[in-house]
């Protein structure tokens, strides 16, 4: 089992920046995968960002060039810095943590940022 806990997120104006940060802890082993994704209203969860342990990264076409995805191994957390925000990356942020072993997936409770024109 492994628990996630985020922090960041909130309320900016188009074109301003936001760090959201996730802290993973229990049962984590040393191959996963943690990253970000995202659901608007009415849309489905999307992949936003997700960085290997082996420092792999894959990136949304929609937010390549803004966001960046960071990882720290050793304290198991994972930051987005997300620049050059605009209204429609509005959603609620979900941190993810994916067991590579064993196929398992944990979630953190979600982080809204809202973007505003």
């Amino acid at each position: 089992q492994v628990q996630l806990v985020e922090s960041g997120g909130g309320l900016v104006q188009a074109g301003g920046s936001l760090r959201l940060s996730c802290a993973a802890s229990g049962s984590i082993l040393t191959i996963n995968r943690m990253g970000w994704y995202r659901q608007a209203p009415g849309k489905q969860r999307e992949l936003v960002a997700i960085m290997s342990s082996d420092g792999t990264r894959t990136i949304a076409d929609s937010v390549k060039g803004r966001f960046t995805i960071s990882r720290n191994n050793a304290k198991a957390t994972v930051d987005l810095q997300m620049n050059s925000l605009k209204p429609e990356d509005t959603a609620v942020y979900y941190c993810n943590f994916h067991n590579t072993l064993f196929g398992s997936d944990s979630w953190g409770q979600g982080t809204q940022v809202m973007v505003s024109p």
